[in-house]
């Protein structure tokens, strides 16, 4: 469980530059799209 909260500490950034910020949740988003494809596609 620590291990999950210390990977999820690490997604979050926090930063003032909205530019930054949106091109992390963009990645995050992507990442997370990714993820999702490839196990529907395993099953």
């Amino acid at each position: 469980m620590t291990e999950l909260v210390r990977v999820l500490r690490r997604l979050r950034r926090l930063t003032d530059d909205p530019r930054d910020a949106f091109a992390h949740r963009l990645r995050i988003g992507f990442a997370v799209a990714a993820l999702i494809l490839i196990l529907s596609l395993l099953r």
